[in-house]
């Protein structure tokens, strides 16, 4: 059982609940955001995960979502606009015994903060990214996002915006991410299980969370968290399986011709026709054609793990190599060529 290094005054281990990963500070989102159900999914998850609170650490940048780290009781910062990604590579490669974890919105993270997503992506730096995608700048009030629609009239588009929305899923596997996946922010059961997949996972993790911004975008995704157009539109990805989805499963995916994807009737085509899911394989190509399946989320779309590949874990043979250095030269002589020079040694306060 996960214990949080408390013990019960006789030494027995206490297990860890989800008011040890709760803070005492009161939650301050709009009244029903999904941020809130978010967090309670990550609250309640962490304990399984078997990594402690002092051992945790999230990060955020600006936006909603960047309230999230002030809710959990582990380590965290607050950081500046697009920013988390690089922050959290520079504390993951010199701490890898702790749990680094990033949260982020679709504004924040793909607009000024792009490059460094994609870079942390690419290094495949062990971090677990969240990405809040709630098509909208919620925290300044209602401008569009780097993910909103053609179109999309808000207060700095009157007219529409012009601008073509990143796919994020694609975004990701265009980098070369080795595991990409998507959820709903109301299903707590099914984020819970990409969470846990995405924490398992040994190198960077990308999730996207569709979460729903009831005041300034509400309804974005009402084809996913409403009951009924729910049963008729979610595609939930599992490995090995057909891809199929429907109210009676009466609908599946298949490969065209160019390689393309197309939905069908599973009556029309046998299920022997249907394209088996495999987020293993190392050719990323059918979880970017399963990524391009819905260009809007107002239809039939996946969710569930996309891609879930090994590759090197960045910075792993670094402190290989510092070891080989420090043992061919001697600790003092290493100490002397990391301090020599242009260093200079900051005083305690």
């Amino acid at each position: 059982m996960s214990t949080n290094g408390h013990t019960n005054g006789h030494g027995t281990p206490l297990p860890m609940t989800k008011k040890d990963f709760s803070s005492d500070q009161e939650t301050r989102w709009c009244p029903g955001c999904g941020d809130y159900a978010i967090l309670a999914t990550v609250q309640s998850l962490m304990p399984e995960l078997g990594v402690p609170p002092e051992r945790t650490v999230f990060i955020s940048g600006i936006g909603c979502a960047g309230r999230f780290v002030y809710y959990m009781d582990t380590y965290g910062m607050h950081s500046i606009h697009g920013r988390a990604p690089a922050l959290a590579t520079g504390l993951a490669v010199s701490r890898p015994e702790l749990s680094v974890w990033v949260v982020t919105g679709d504004g924040d993270s793909l607009s000024i903060g792009g490059n460094h997503l994609i870079h942390a992506l690419r290094r495949n730096v062990p971090i677990k990214i969240l990405l809040f995608n709630n098509q909208i700048y919620g925290l300044t009030k209602g401008q569009y996002s780097p993910t909103s629609e053609q179109g999309k009239v808000t207060k700095s588009t009157p007219f529409g915006s012009q601008d073509h929305p990143f796919n994020p899923l694609a975004l990701a596997l265009g980098a070369e991410a080795t595991f990409v996946a998507r959820a709903v922010d109301t299903d707590r059961g099914h984020v819970a299980d990409v969470l846990r997949a995405a924490a398992q996972h040994k190198g960077a993790s990308f999730v996207e969370i569709y979460q729903n911004c009831n005041v300034f975008n509400d309804g974005a995704f009402d084809a996913l968290r409403e009951k009924e157009p729910r049963k008729r539109n979610m595609i939930m990805l599992e490995a090995g399986q057909p891809i199929r989805f429907g109210e009676d499963n009466e609908r599946g995916v298949v490969h065209r011709p160019d390689g393309s994807l197309e939905i069908v009737d599973v009556a029309d085509v046998g299920e022997e026709a249907l394209v088996i899911h495999d987020p293993e394989h190392r050719d990323p190509s059918l979880a970017f054609a399963l990524a391009h399946l819905a260009e809007r989320p107002i239809g039939p779309t996946p969710v569930g793990v996309f891609r879930s590949v090994s590759r090197p874990v960045y910075a792993e043979g670094l402190y290989d190599e510092l070891e080989e250095a420090r043992n061919s030269v001697g600790d003092e002589e290493l100490h002397e060529l990391l301090t020599g020079g242009d260093a200079w040694t900051v005083p305690a306060a």
